[in-house]
């Protein structure tokens, strides 16, 4: 049996109300093939004990740096947007600034003696 199989066979124990030491008993009577971890069956009742009910690899990583519902995504993508645009205008002020020193040394007139000689 693969991980993600005896992931959900978990999930189905605390779907049906069943504690971390029931589940492990009922796991190792019904499937001896698998060995049950009581600190795998921990750590994925306490995920789903949060709502996080997604049973893929990598799922038990803390997602603490993502936006938790909708609205606070549409206020992080503002805020980005938001930066992006001050960073743009900022950078036109610069390169038009630079434009127009370079267009200043531009006109100059050269002197056709080179002051290195």
């Amino acid at each position: 049996m693969d991980k993600k199989e005896f992931r959900i066979l978990i999930k189905y124990g605390f779907l049906k109300g069943k504690n971390t030491v029931e589940a492990e008993t009922w796991l190792d009577a019904e499937f001896p093939d698998t060995i049950a971890g009581k600190s795998t069956i921990k750590d994925w009742y306490a995920k789903f004990r949060r709502s996080d009910m997604i049973t893929e690899d990598g799922s038990l990583v803390p997602r603490n740096n993502l936006p938790k519902s909708f609205n606070e995504y549409c206020s992080f993508e503002q805020t980005v947007l938001s930066n992006r645009k001050d960073l743009n205008d900022l950078l036109a002020q610069k390169a038009s600034g630079l434009e127009s020193e370079s267009t200043s040394v531009n006109a100059m007139p050269l002197n056709k003696q080179n002051p290195f000689n």
